[in-house]
């Protein structure tokens, strides 16, 4: 048969579908009529509009090197250059964040211990973290009880909350340390302590596979830099990917109705008739919509997807003449300690952040609802004016905006709540009954858009193994 199926076009299936190309058939699947899931760019009124990822990390290479292998490195681009970086909102005004805080993690205790959100009690209680002794026990622990036994309750409430909030789109006291920032309770009991040094890269290796990829020469300007992007937009990625696929030829608009068995692997079944049978299938959609696919299959293995969290979240565009807004903006915006703004933890002043975002004359802000709050229960009117509010309020902007835009996106954003490697644990152990059937995407093993890059490569390797390699490069996508 020689065939892979990759069901799901967003970053993680395009790079599937990419990698696995080289040396088999590949049928790239898809429900929506675009590709790149919650990677988008839009154009309007000469700004540019990121509804989803505005940036990548470029420590996590395997973005880099997907880059490189689509020619289009040189043209990453870094963050503009600001007198100051990133704030805290406390009670609408703003504070820097801590020098050397990376990772989550304030590892200059001399910064930390002056920050002006903490008491003098706050403070004394920082400056005991090298002395803290390394966790003994084995389970799983949240992120808001990790920091809170590091560097006591101020320092986490103040400084880490609205940082984990604004990443990861969820409460730290329900959120595993493990599956979202392994890299500390590693370095915890390694050094003893967290403030010695960086905390080392979060993420793990993506879902039923090994490491990610080796590092690759890093070209271009912008690949020296931590937050990288493209000059048009992250989308700039998904268009280079979508060319490379023999274009006119992938499934949009169609859904796979299920997955189930087949002699010698795994069949297929569309809505409105027609099937496919493969030797691999790369399920990379998110894990509810998997757990629906698979249900008929292995309830087991679908009931354990069901259990990963999501929640909603929606961006809000907000655009004014710069002759309107009387606040200095000299960094990249700020986050907002949950409960302060409602359901808004983060804003970020994107014509500040990035070259070409906006028209001269003309400034470009992005506010991020989420987090424990959901964002699903309020209206694009409302969250435009809890937006306009906040920002009222913390930056003194009342003029009205010359352009507003939210997009939504319910039920899209996965949280890795308590108890998540426990279960990527049993789904892995359900999967390997399973021959061909692999799963790739955000829902497992880091959200960013290098981690769902890896985890399609990784996926890709997997049902490599499975098909005997092809003489030519061969995409199979069909419209």
């Amino acid at each position: 048969m020689n065939r892979v199926i990759v069901i799901g076009g967003g970053i993680a299936g395009l790079s599937a579908a990419w990698h696995a190309s080289a040396r088999a058939d590949v049928t790239l699947i898809e429900k929506s009529a675009r590709l790149g899931g919650k990677i988008l760019t839009a154009e309007e009124q000469g700004f540019l509009l990121e509804a989803g990822p505005d940036s990548f990390l470029s420590r996590k290479t395997a973005v880099i090197q997907l880059s490189e292998e689509l020619g289009i490195a040189g043209r990453l681009v870094g963050r503009t250059p600001r007198p100051a970086g990133s704030f805290i909102a406390h009670r609408h005004a703003l504070f820097p964040l801590p020098e050397g805080f990376t990772g989550l993690v304030p590892s200059n205790l001399d910064s930390l211990v002056a920050h002006p959100l903490l008491s003098e009690q706050g403070r004394q209680r920082a400056l005991r973290e090298p002395t803290i002794p390394p966790s003994s026990g084995e389970d799983d622990e949240s992120i808001a009880g990790f920091m809170t036994r590091r560097f006591g309750e101020e320092v986490f409430r103040y400084l880490i909350e609205p940082m984990v909030s604004g990443i990861h789109s969820g409460d730290p006291a329900e959120l595993s340390l493990e599956a979202t920032l392994p890299g500390l309770r590693t370095l915890e009991r390694s050094q003893g302590r967290l403030t010695s040094a960086g905390p080392g890269q979060a993420g793990g290796p993506p879902l039923a596979a090994g490491p990610g990829p080796a590092p690759g020469p890093r070209q271009g300007p912008g690949a020296r830099s931590a937050f990288v992007t493209f000059p048009r937009g992250t989308e700039e990625l998904v268009r280079a990917l979508t060319a490379r696929l023999d274009p006119g030829k992938v499934i949009r608009g169609t859904q796979v109705r299920r997955v189930s068995g087949a002699a010698g692997g795994l069949h297929v079944e569309l809505d409105g008739g027609g099937a496919k049978e493969a030797d691999a299938v790369v399920i990379a959609t998110p894990a509810p919509e998997a757990a629906r696919l698979l249900e008929g299959f292995d309830p087991d293995l679908a009931g354990l997807l069901g259990e990963i969290d999501f929640a909603s979240s929606a961006v809000i565009h907000l655009a004014w003449r710069a002759s309107d807004i009387s606040h200095p903006l000299d960094g990249y915006g700020y986050v907002i300690p949950r409960g302060e703004a409602g359901p808004l933890i983060a804003c970020t002043w994107t014509s500040r952040k990035w070259e070409g975002r906006a028209p001269a004359g003309m400034e470009l802000l992005r506010l991020y609802a989420g987090g424990s709050t959901e964002a699903g229960g309020f209206s694009n009117a409302e969250l435009i004016d809890l937006a306009r509010g906040e920002l009222a309020a913390t930056l003194g902007i009342r003029a009205e905006p010359v352009l507003t835009r939210v997009h939504r996106w319910i039920q899209a954003m996965p949280r890795y709540t308590l108890g998540h490697p426990r279960r990527l644990a049993a789904i892995e152990e359900r999967l390997a009954r399973h021959p061909g059937l692999l799963l790739a995407g955000a829902s497992y093993r880091g959200v960013g858009i290098p981690d769902c890059i890896a985890s399609g490569r990784a996926a890709a390797e997997s049902a490599l193994a499975l098909v005997p390699e092809k003489e030519r490069h061969h995409v199979d996508t069909i419209h």
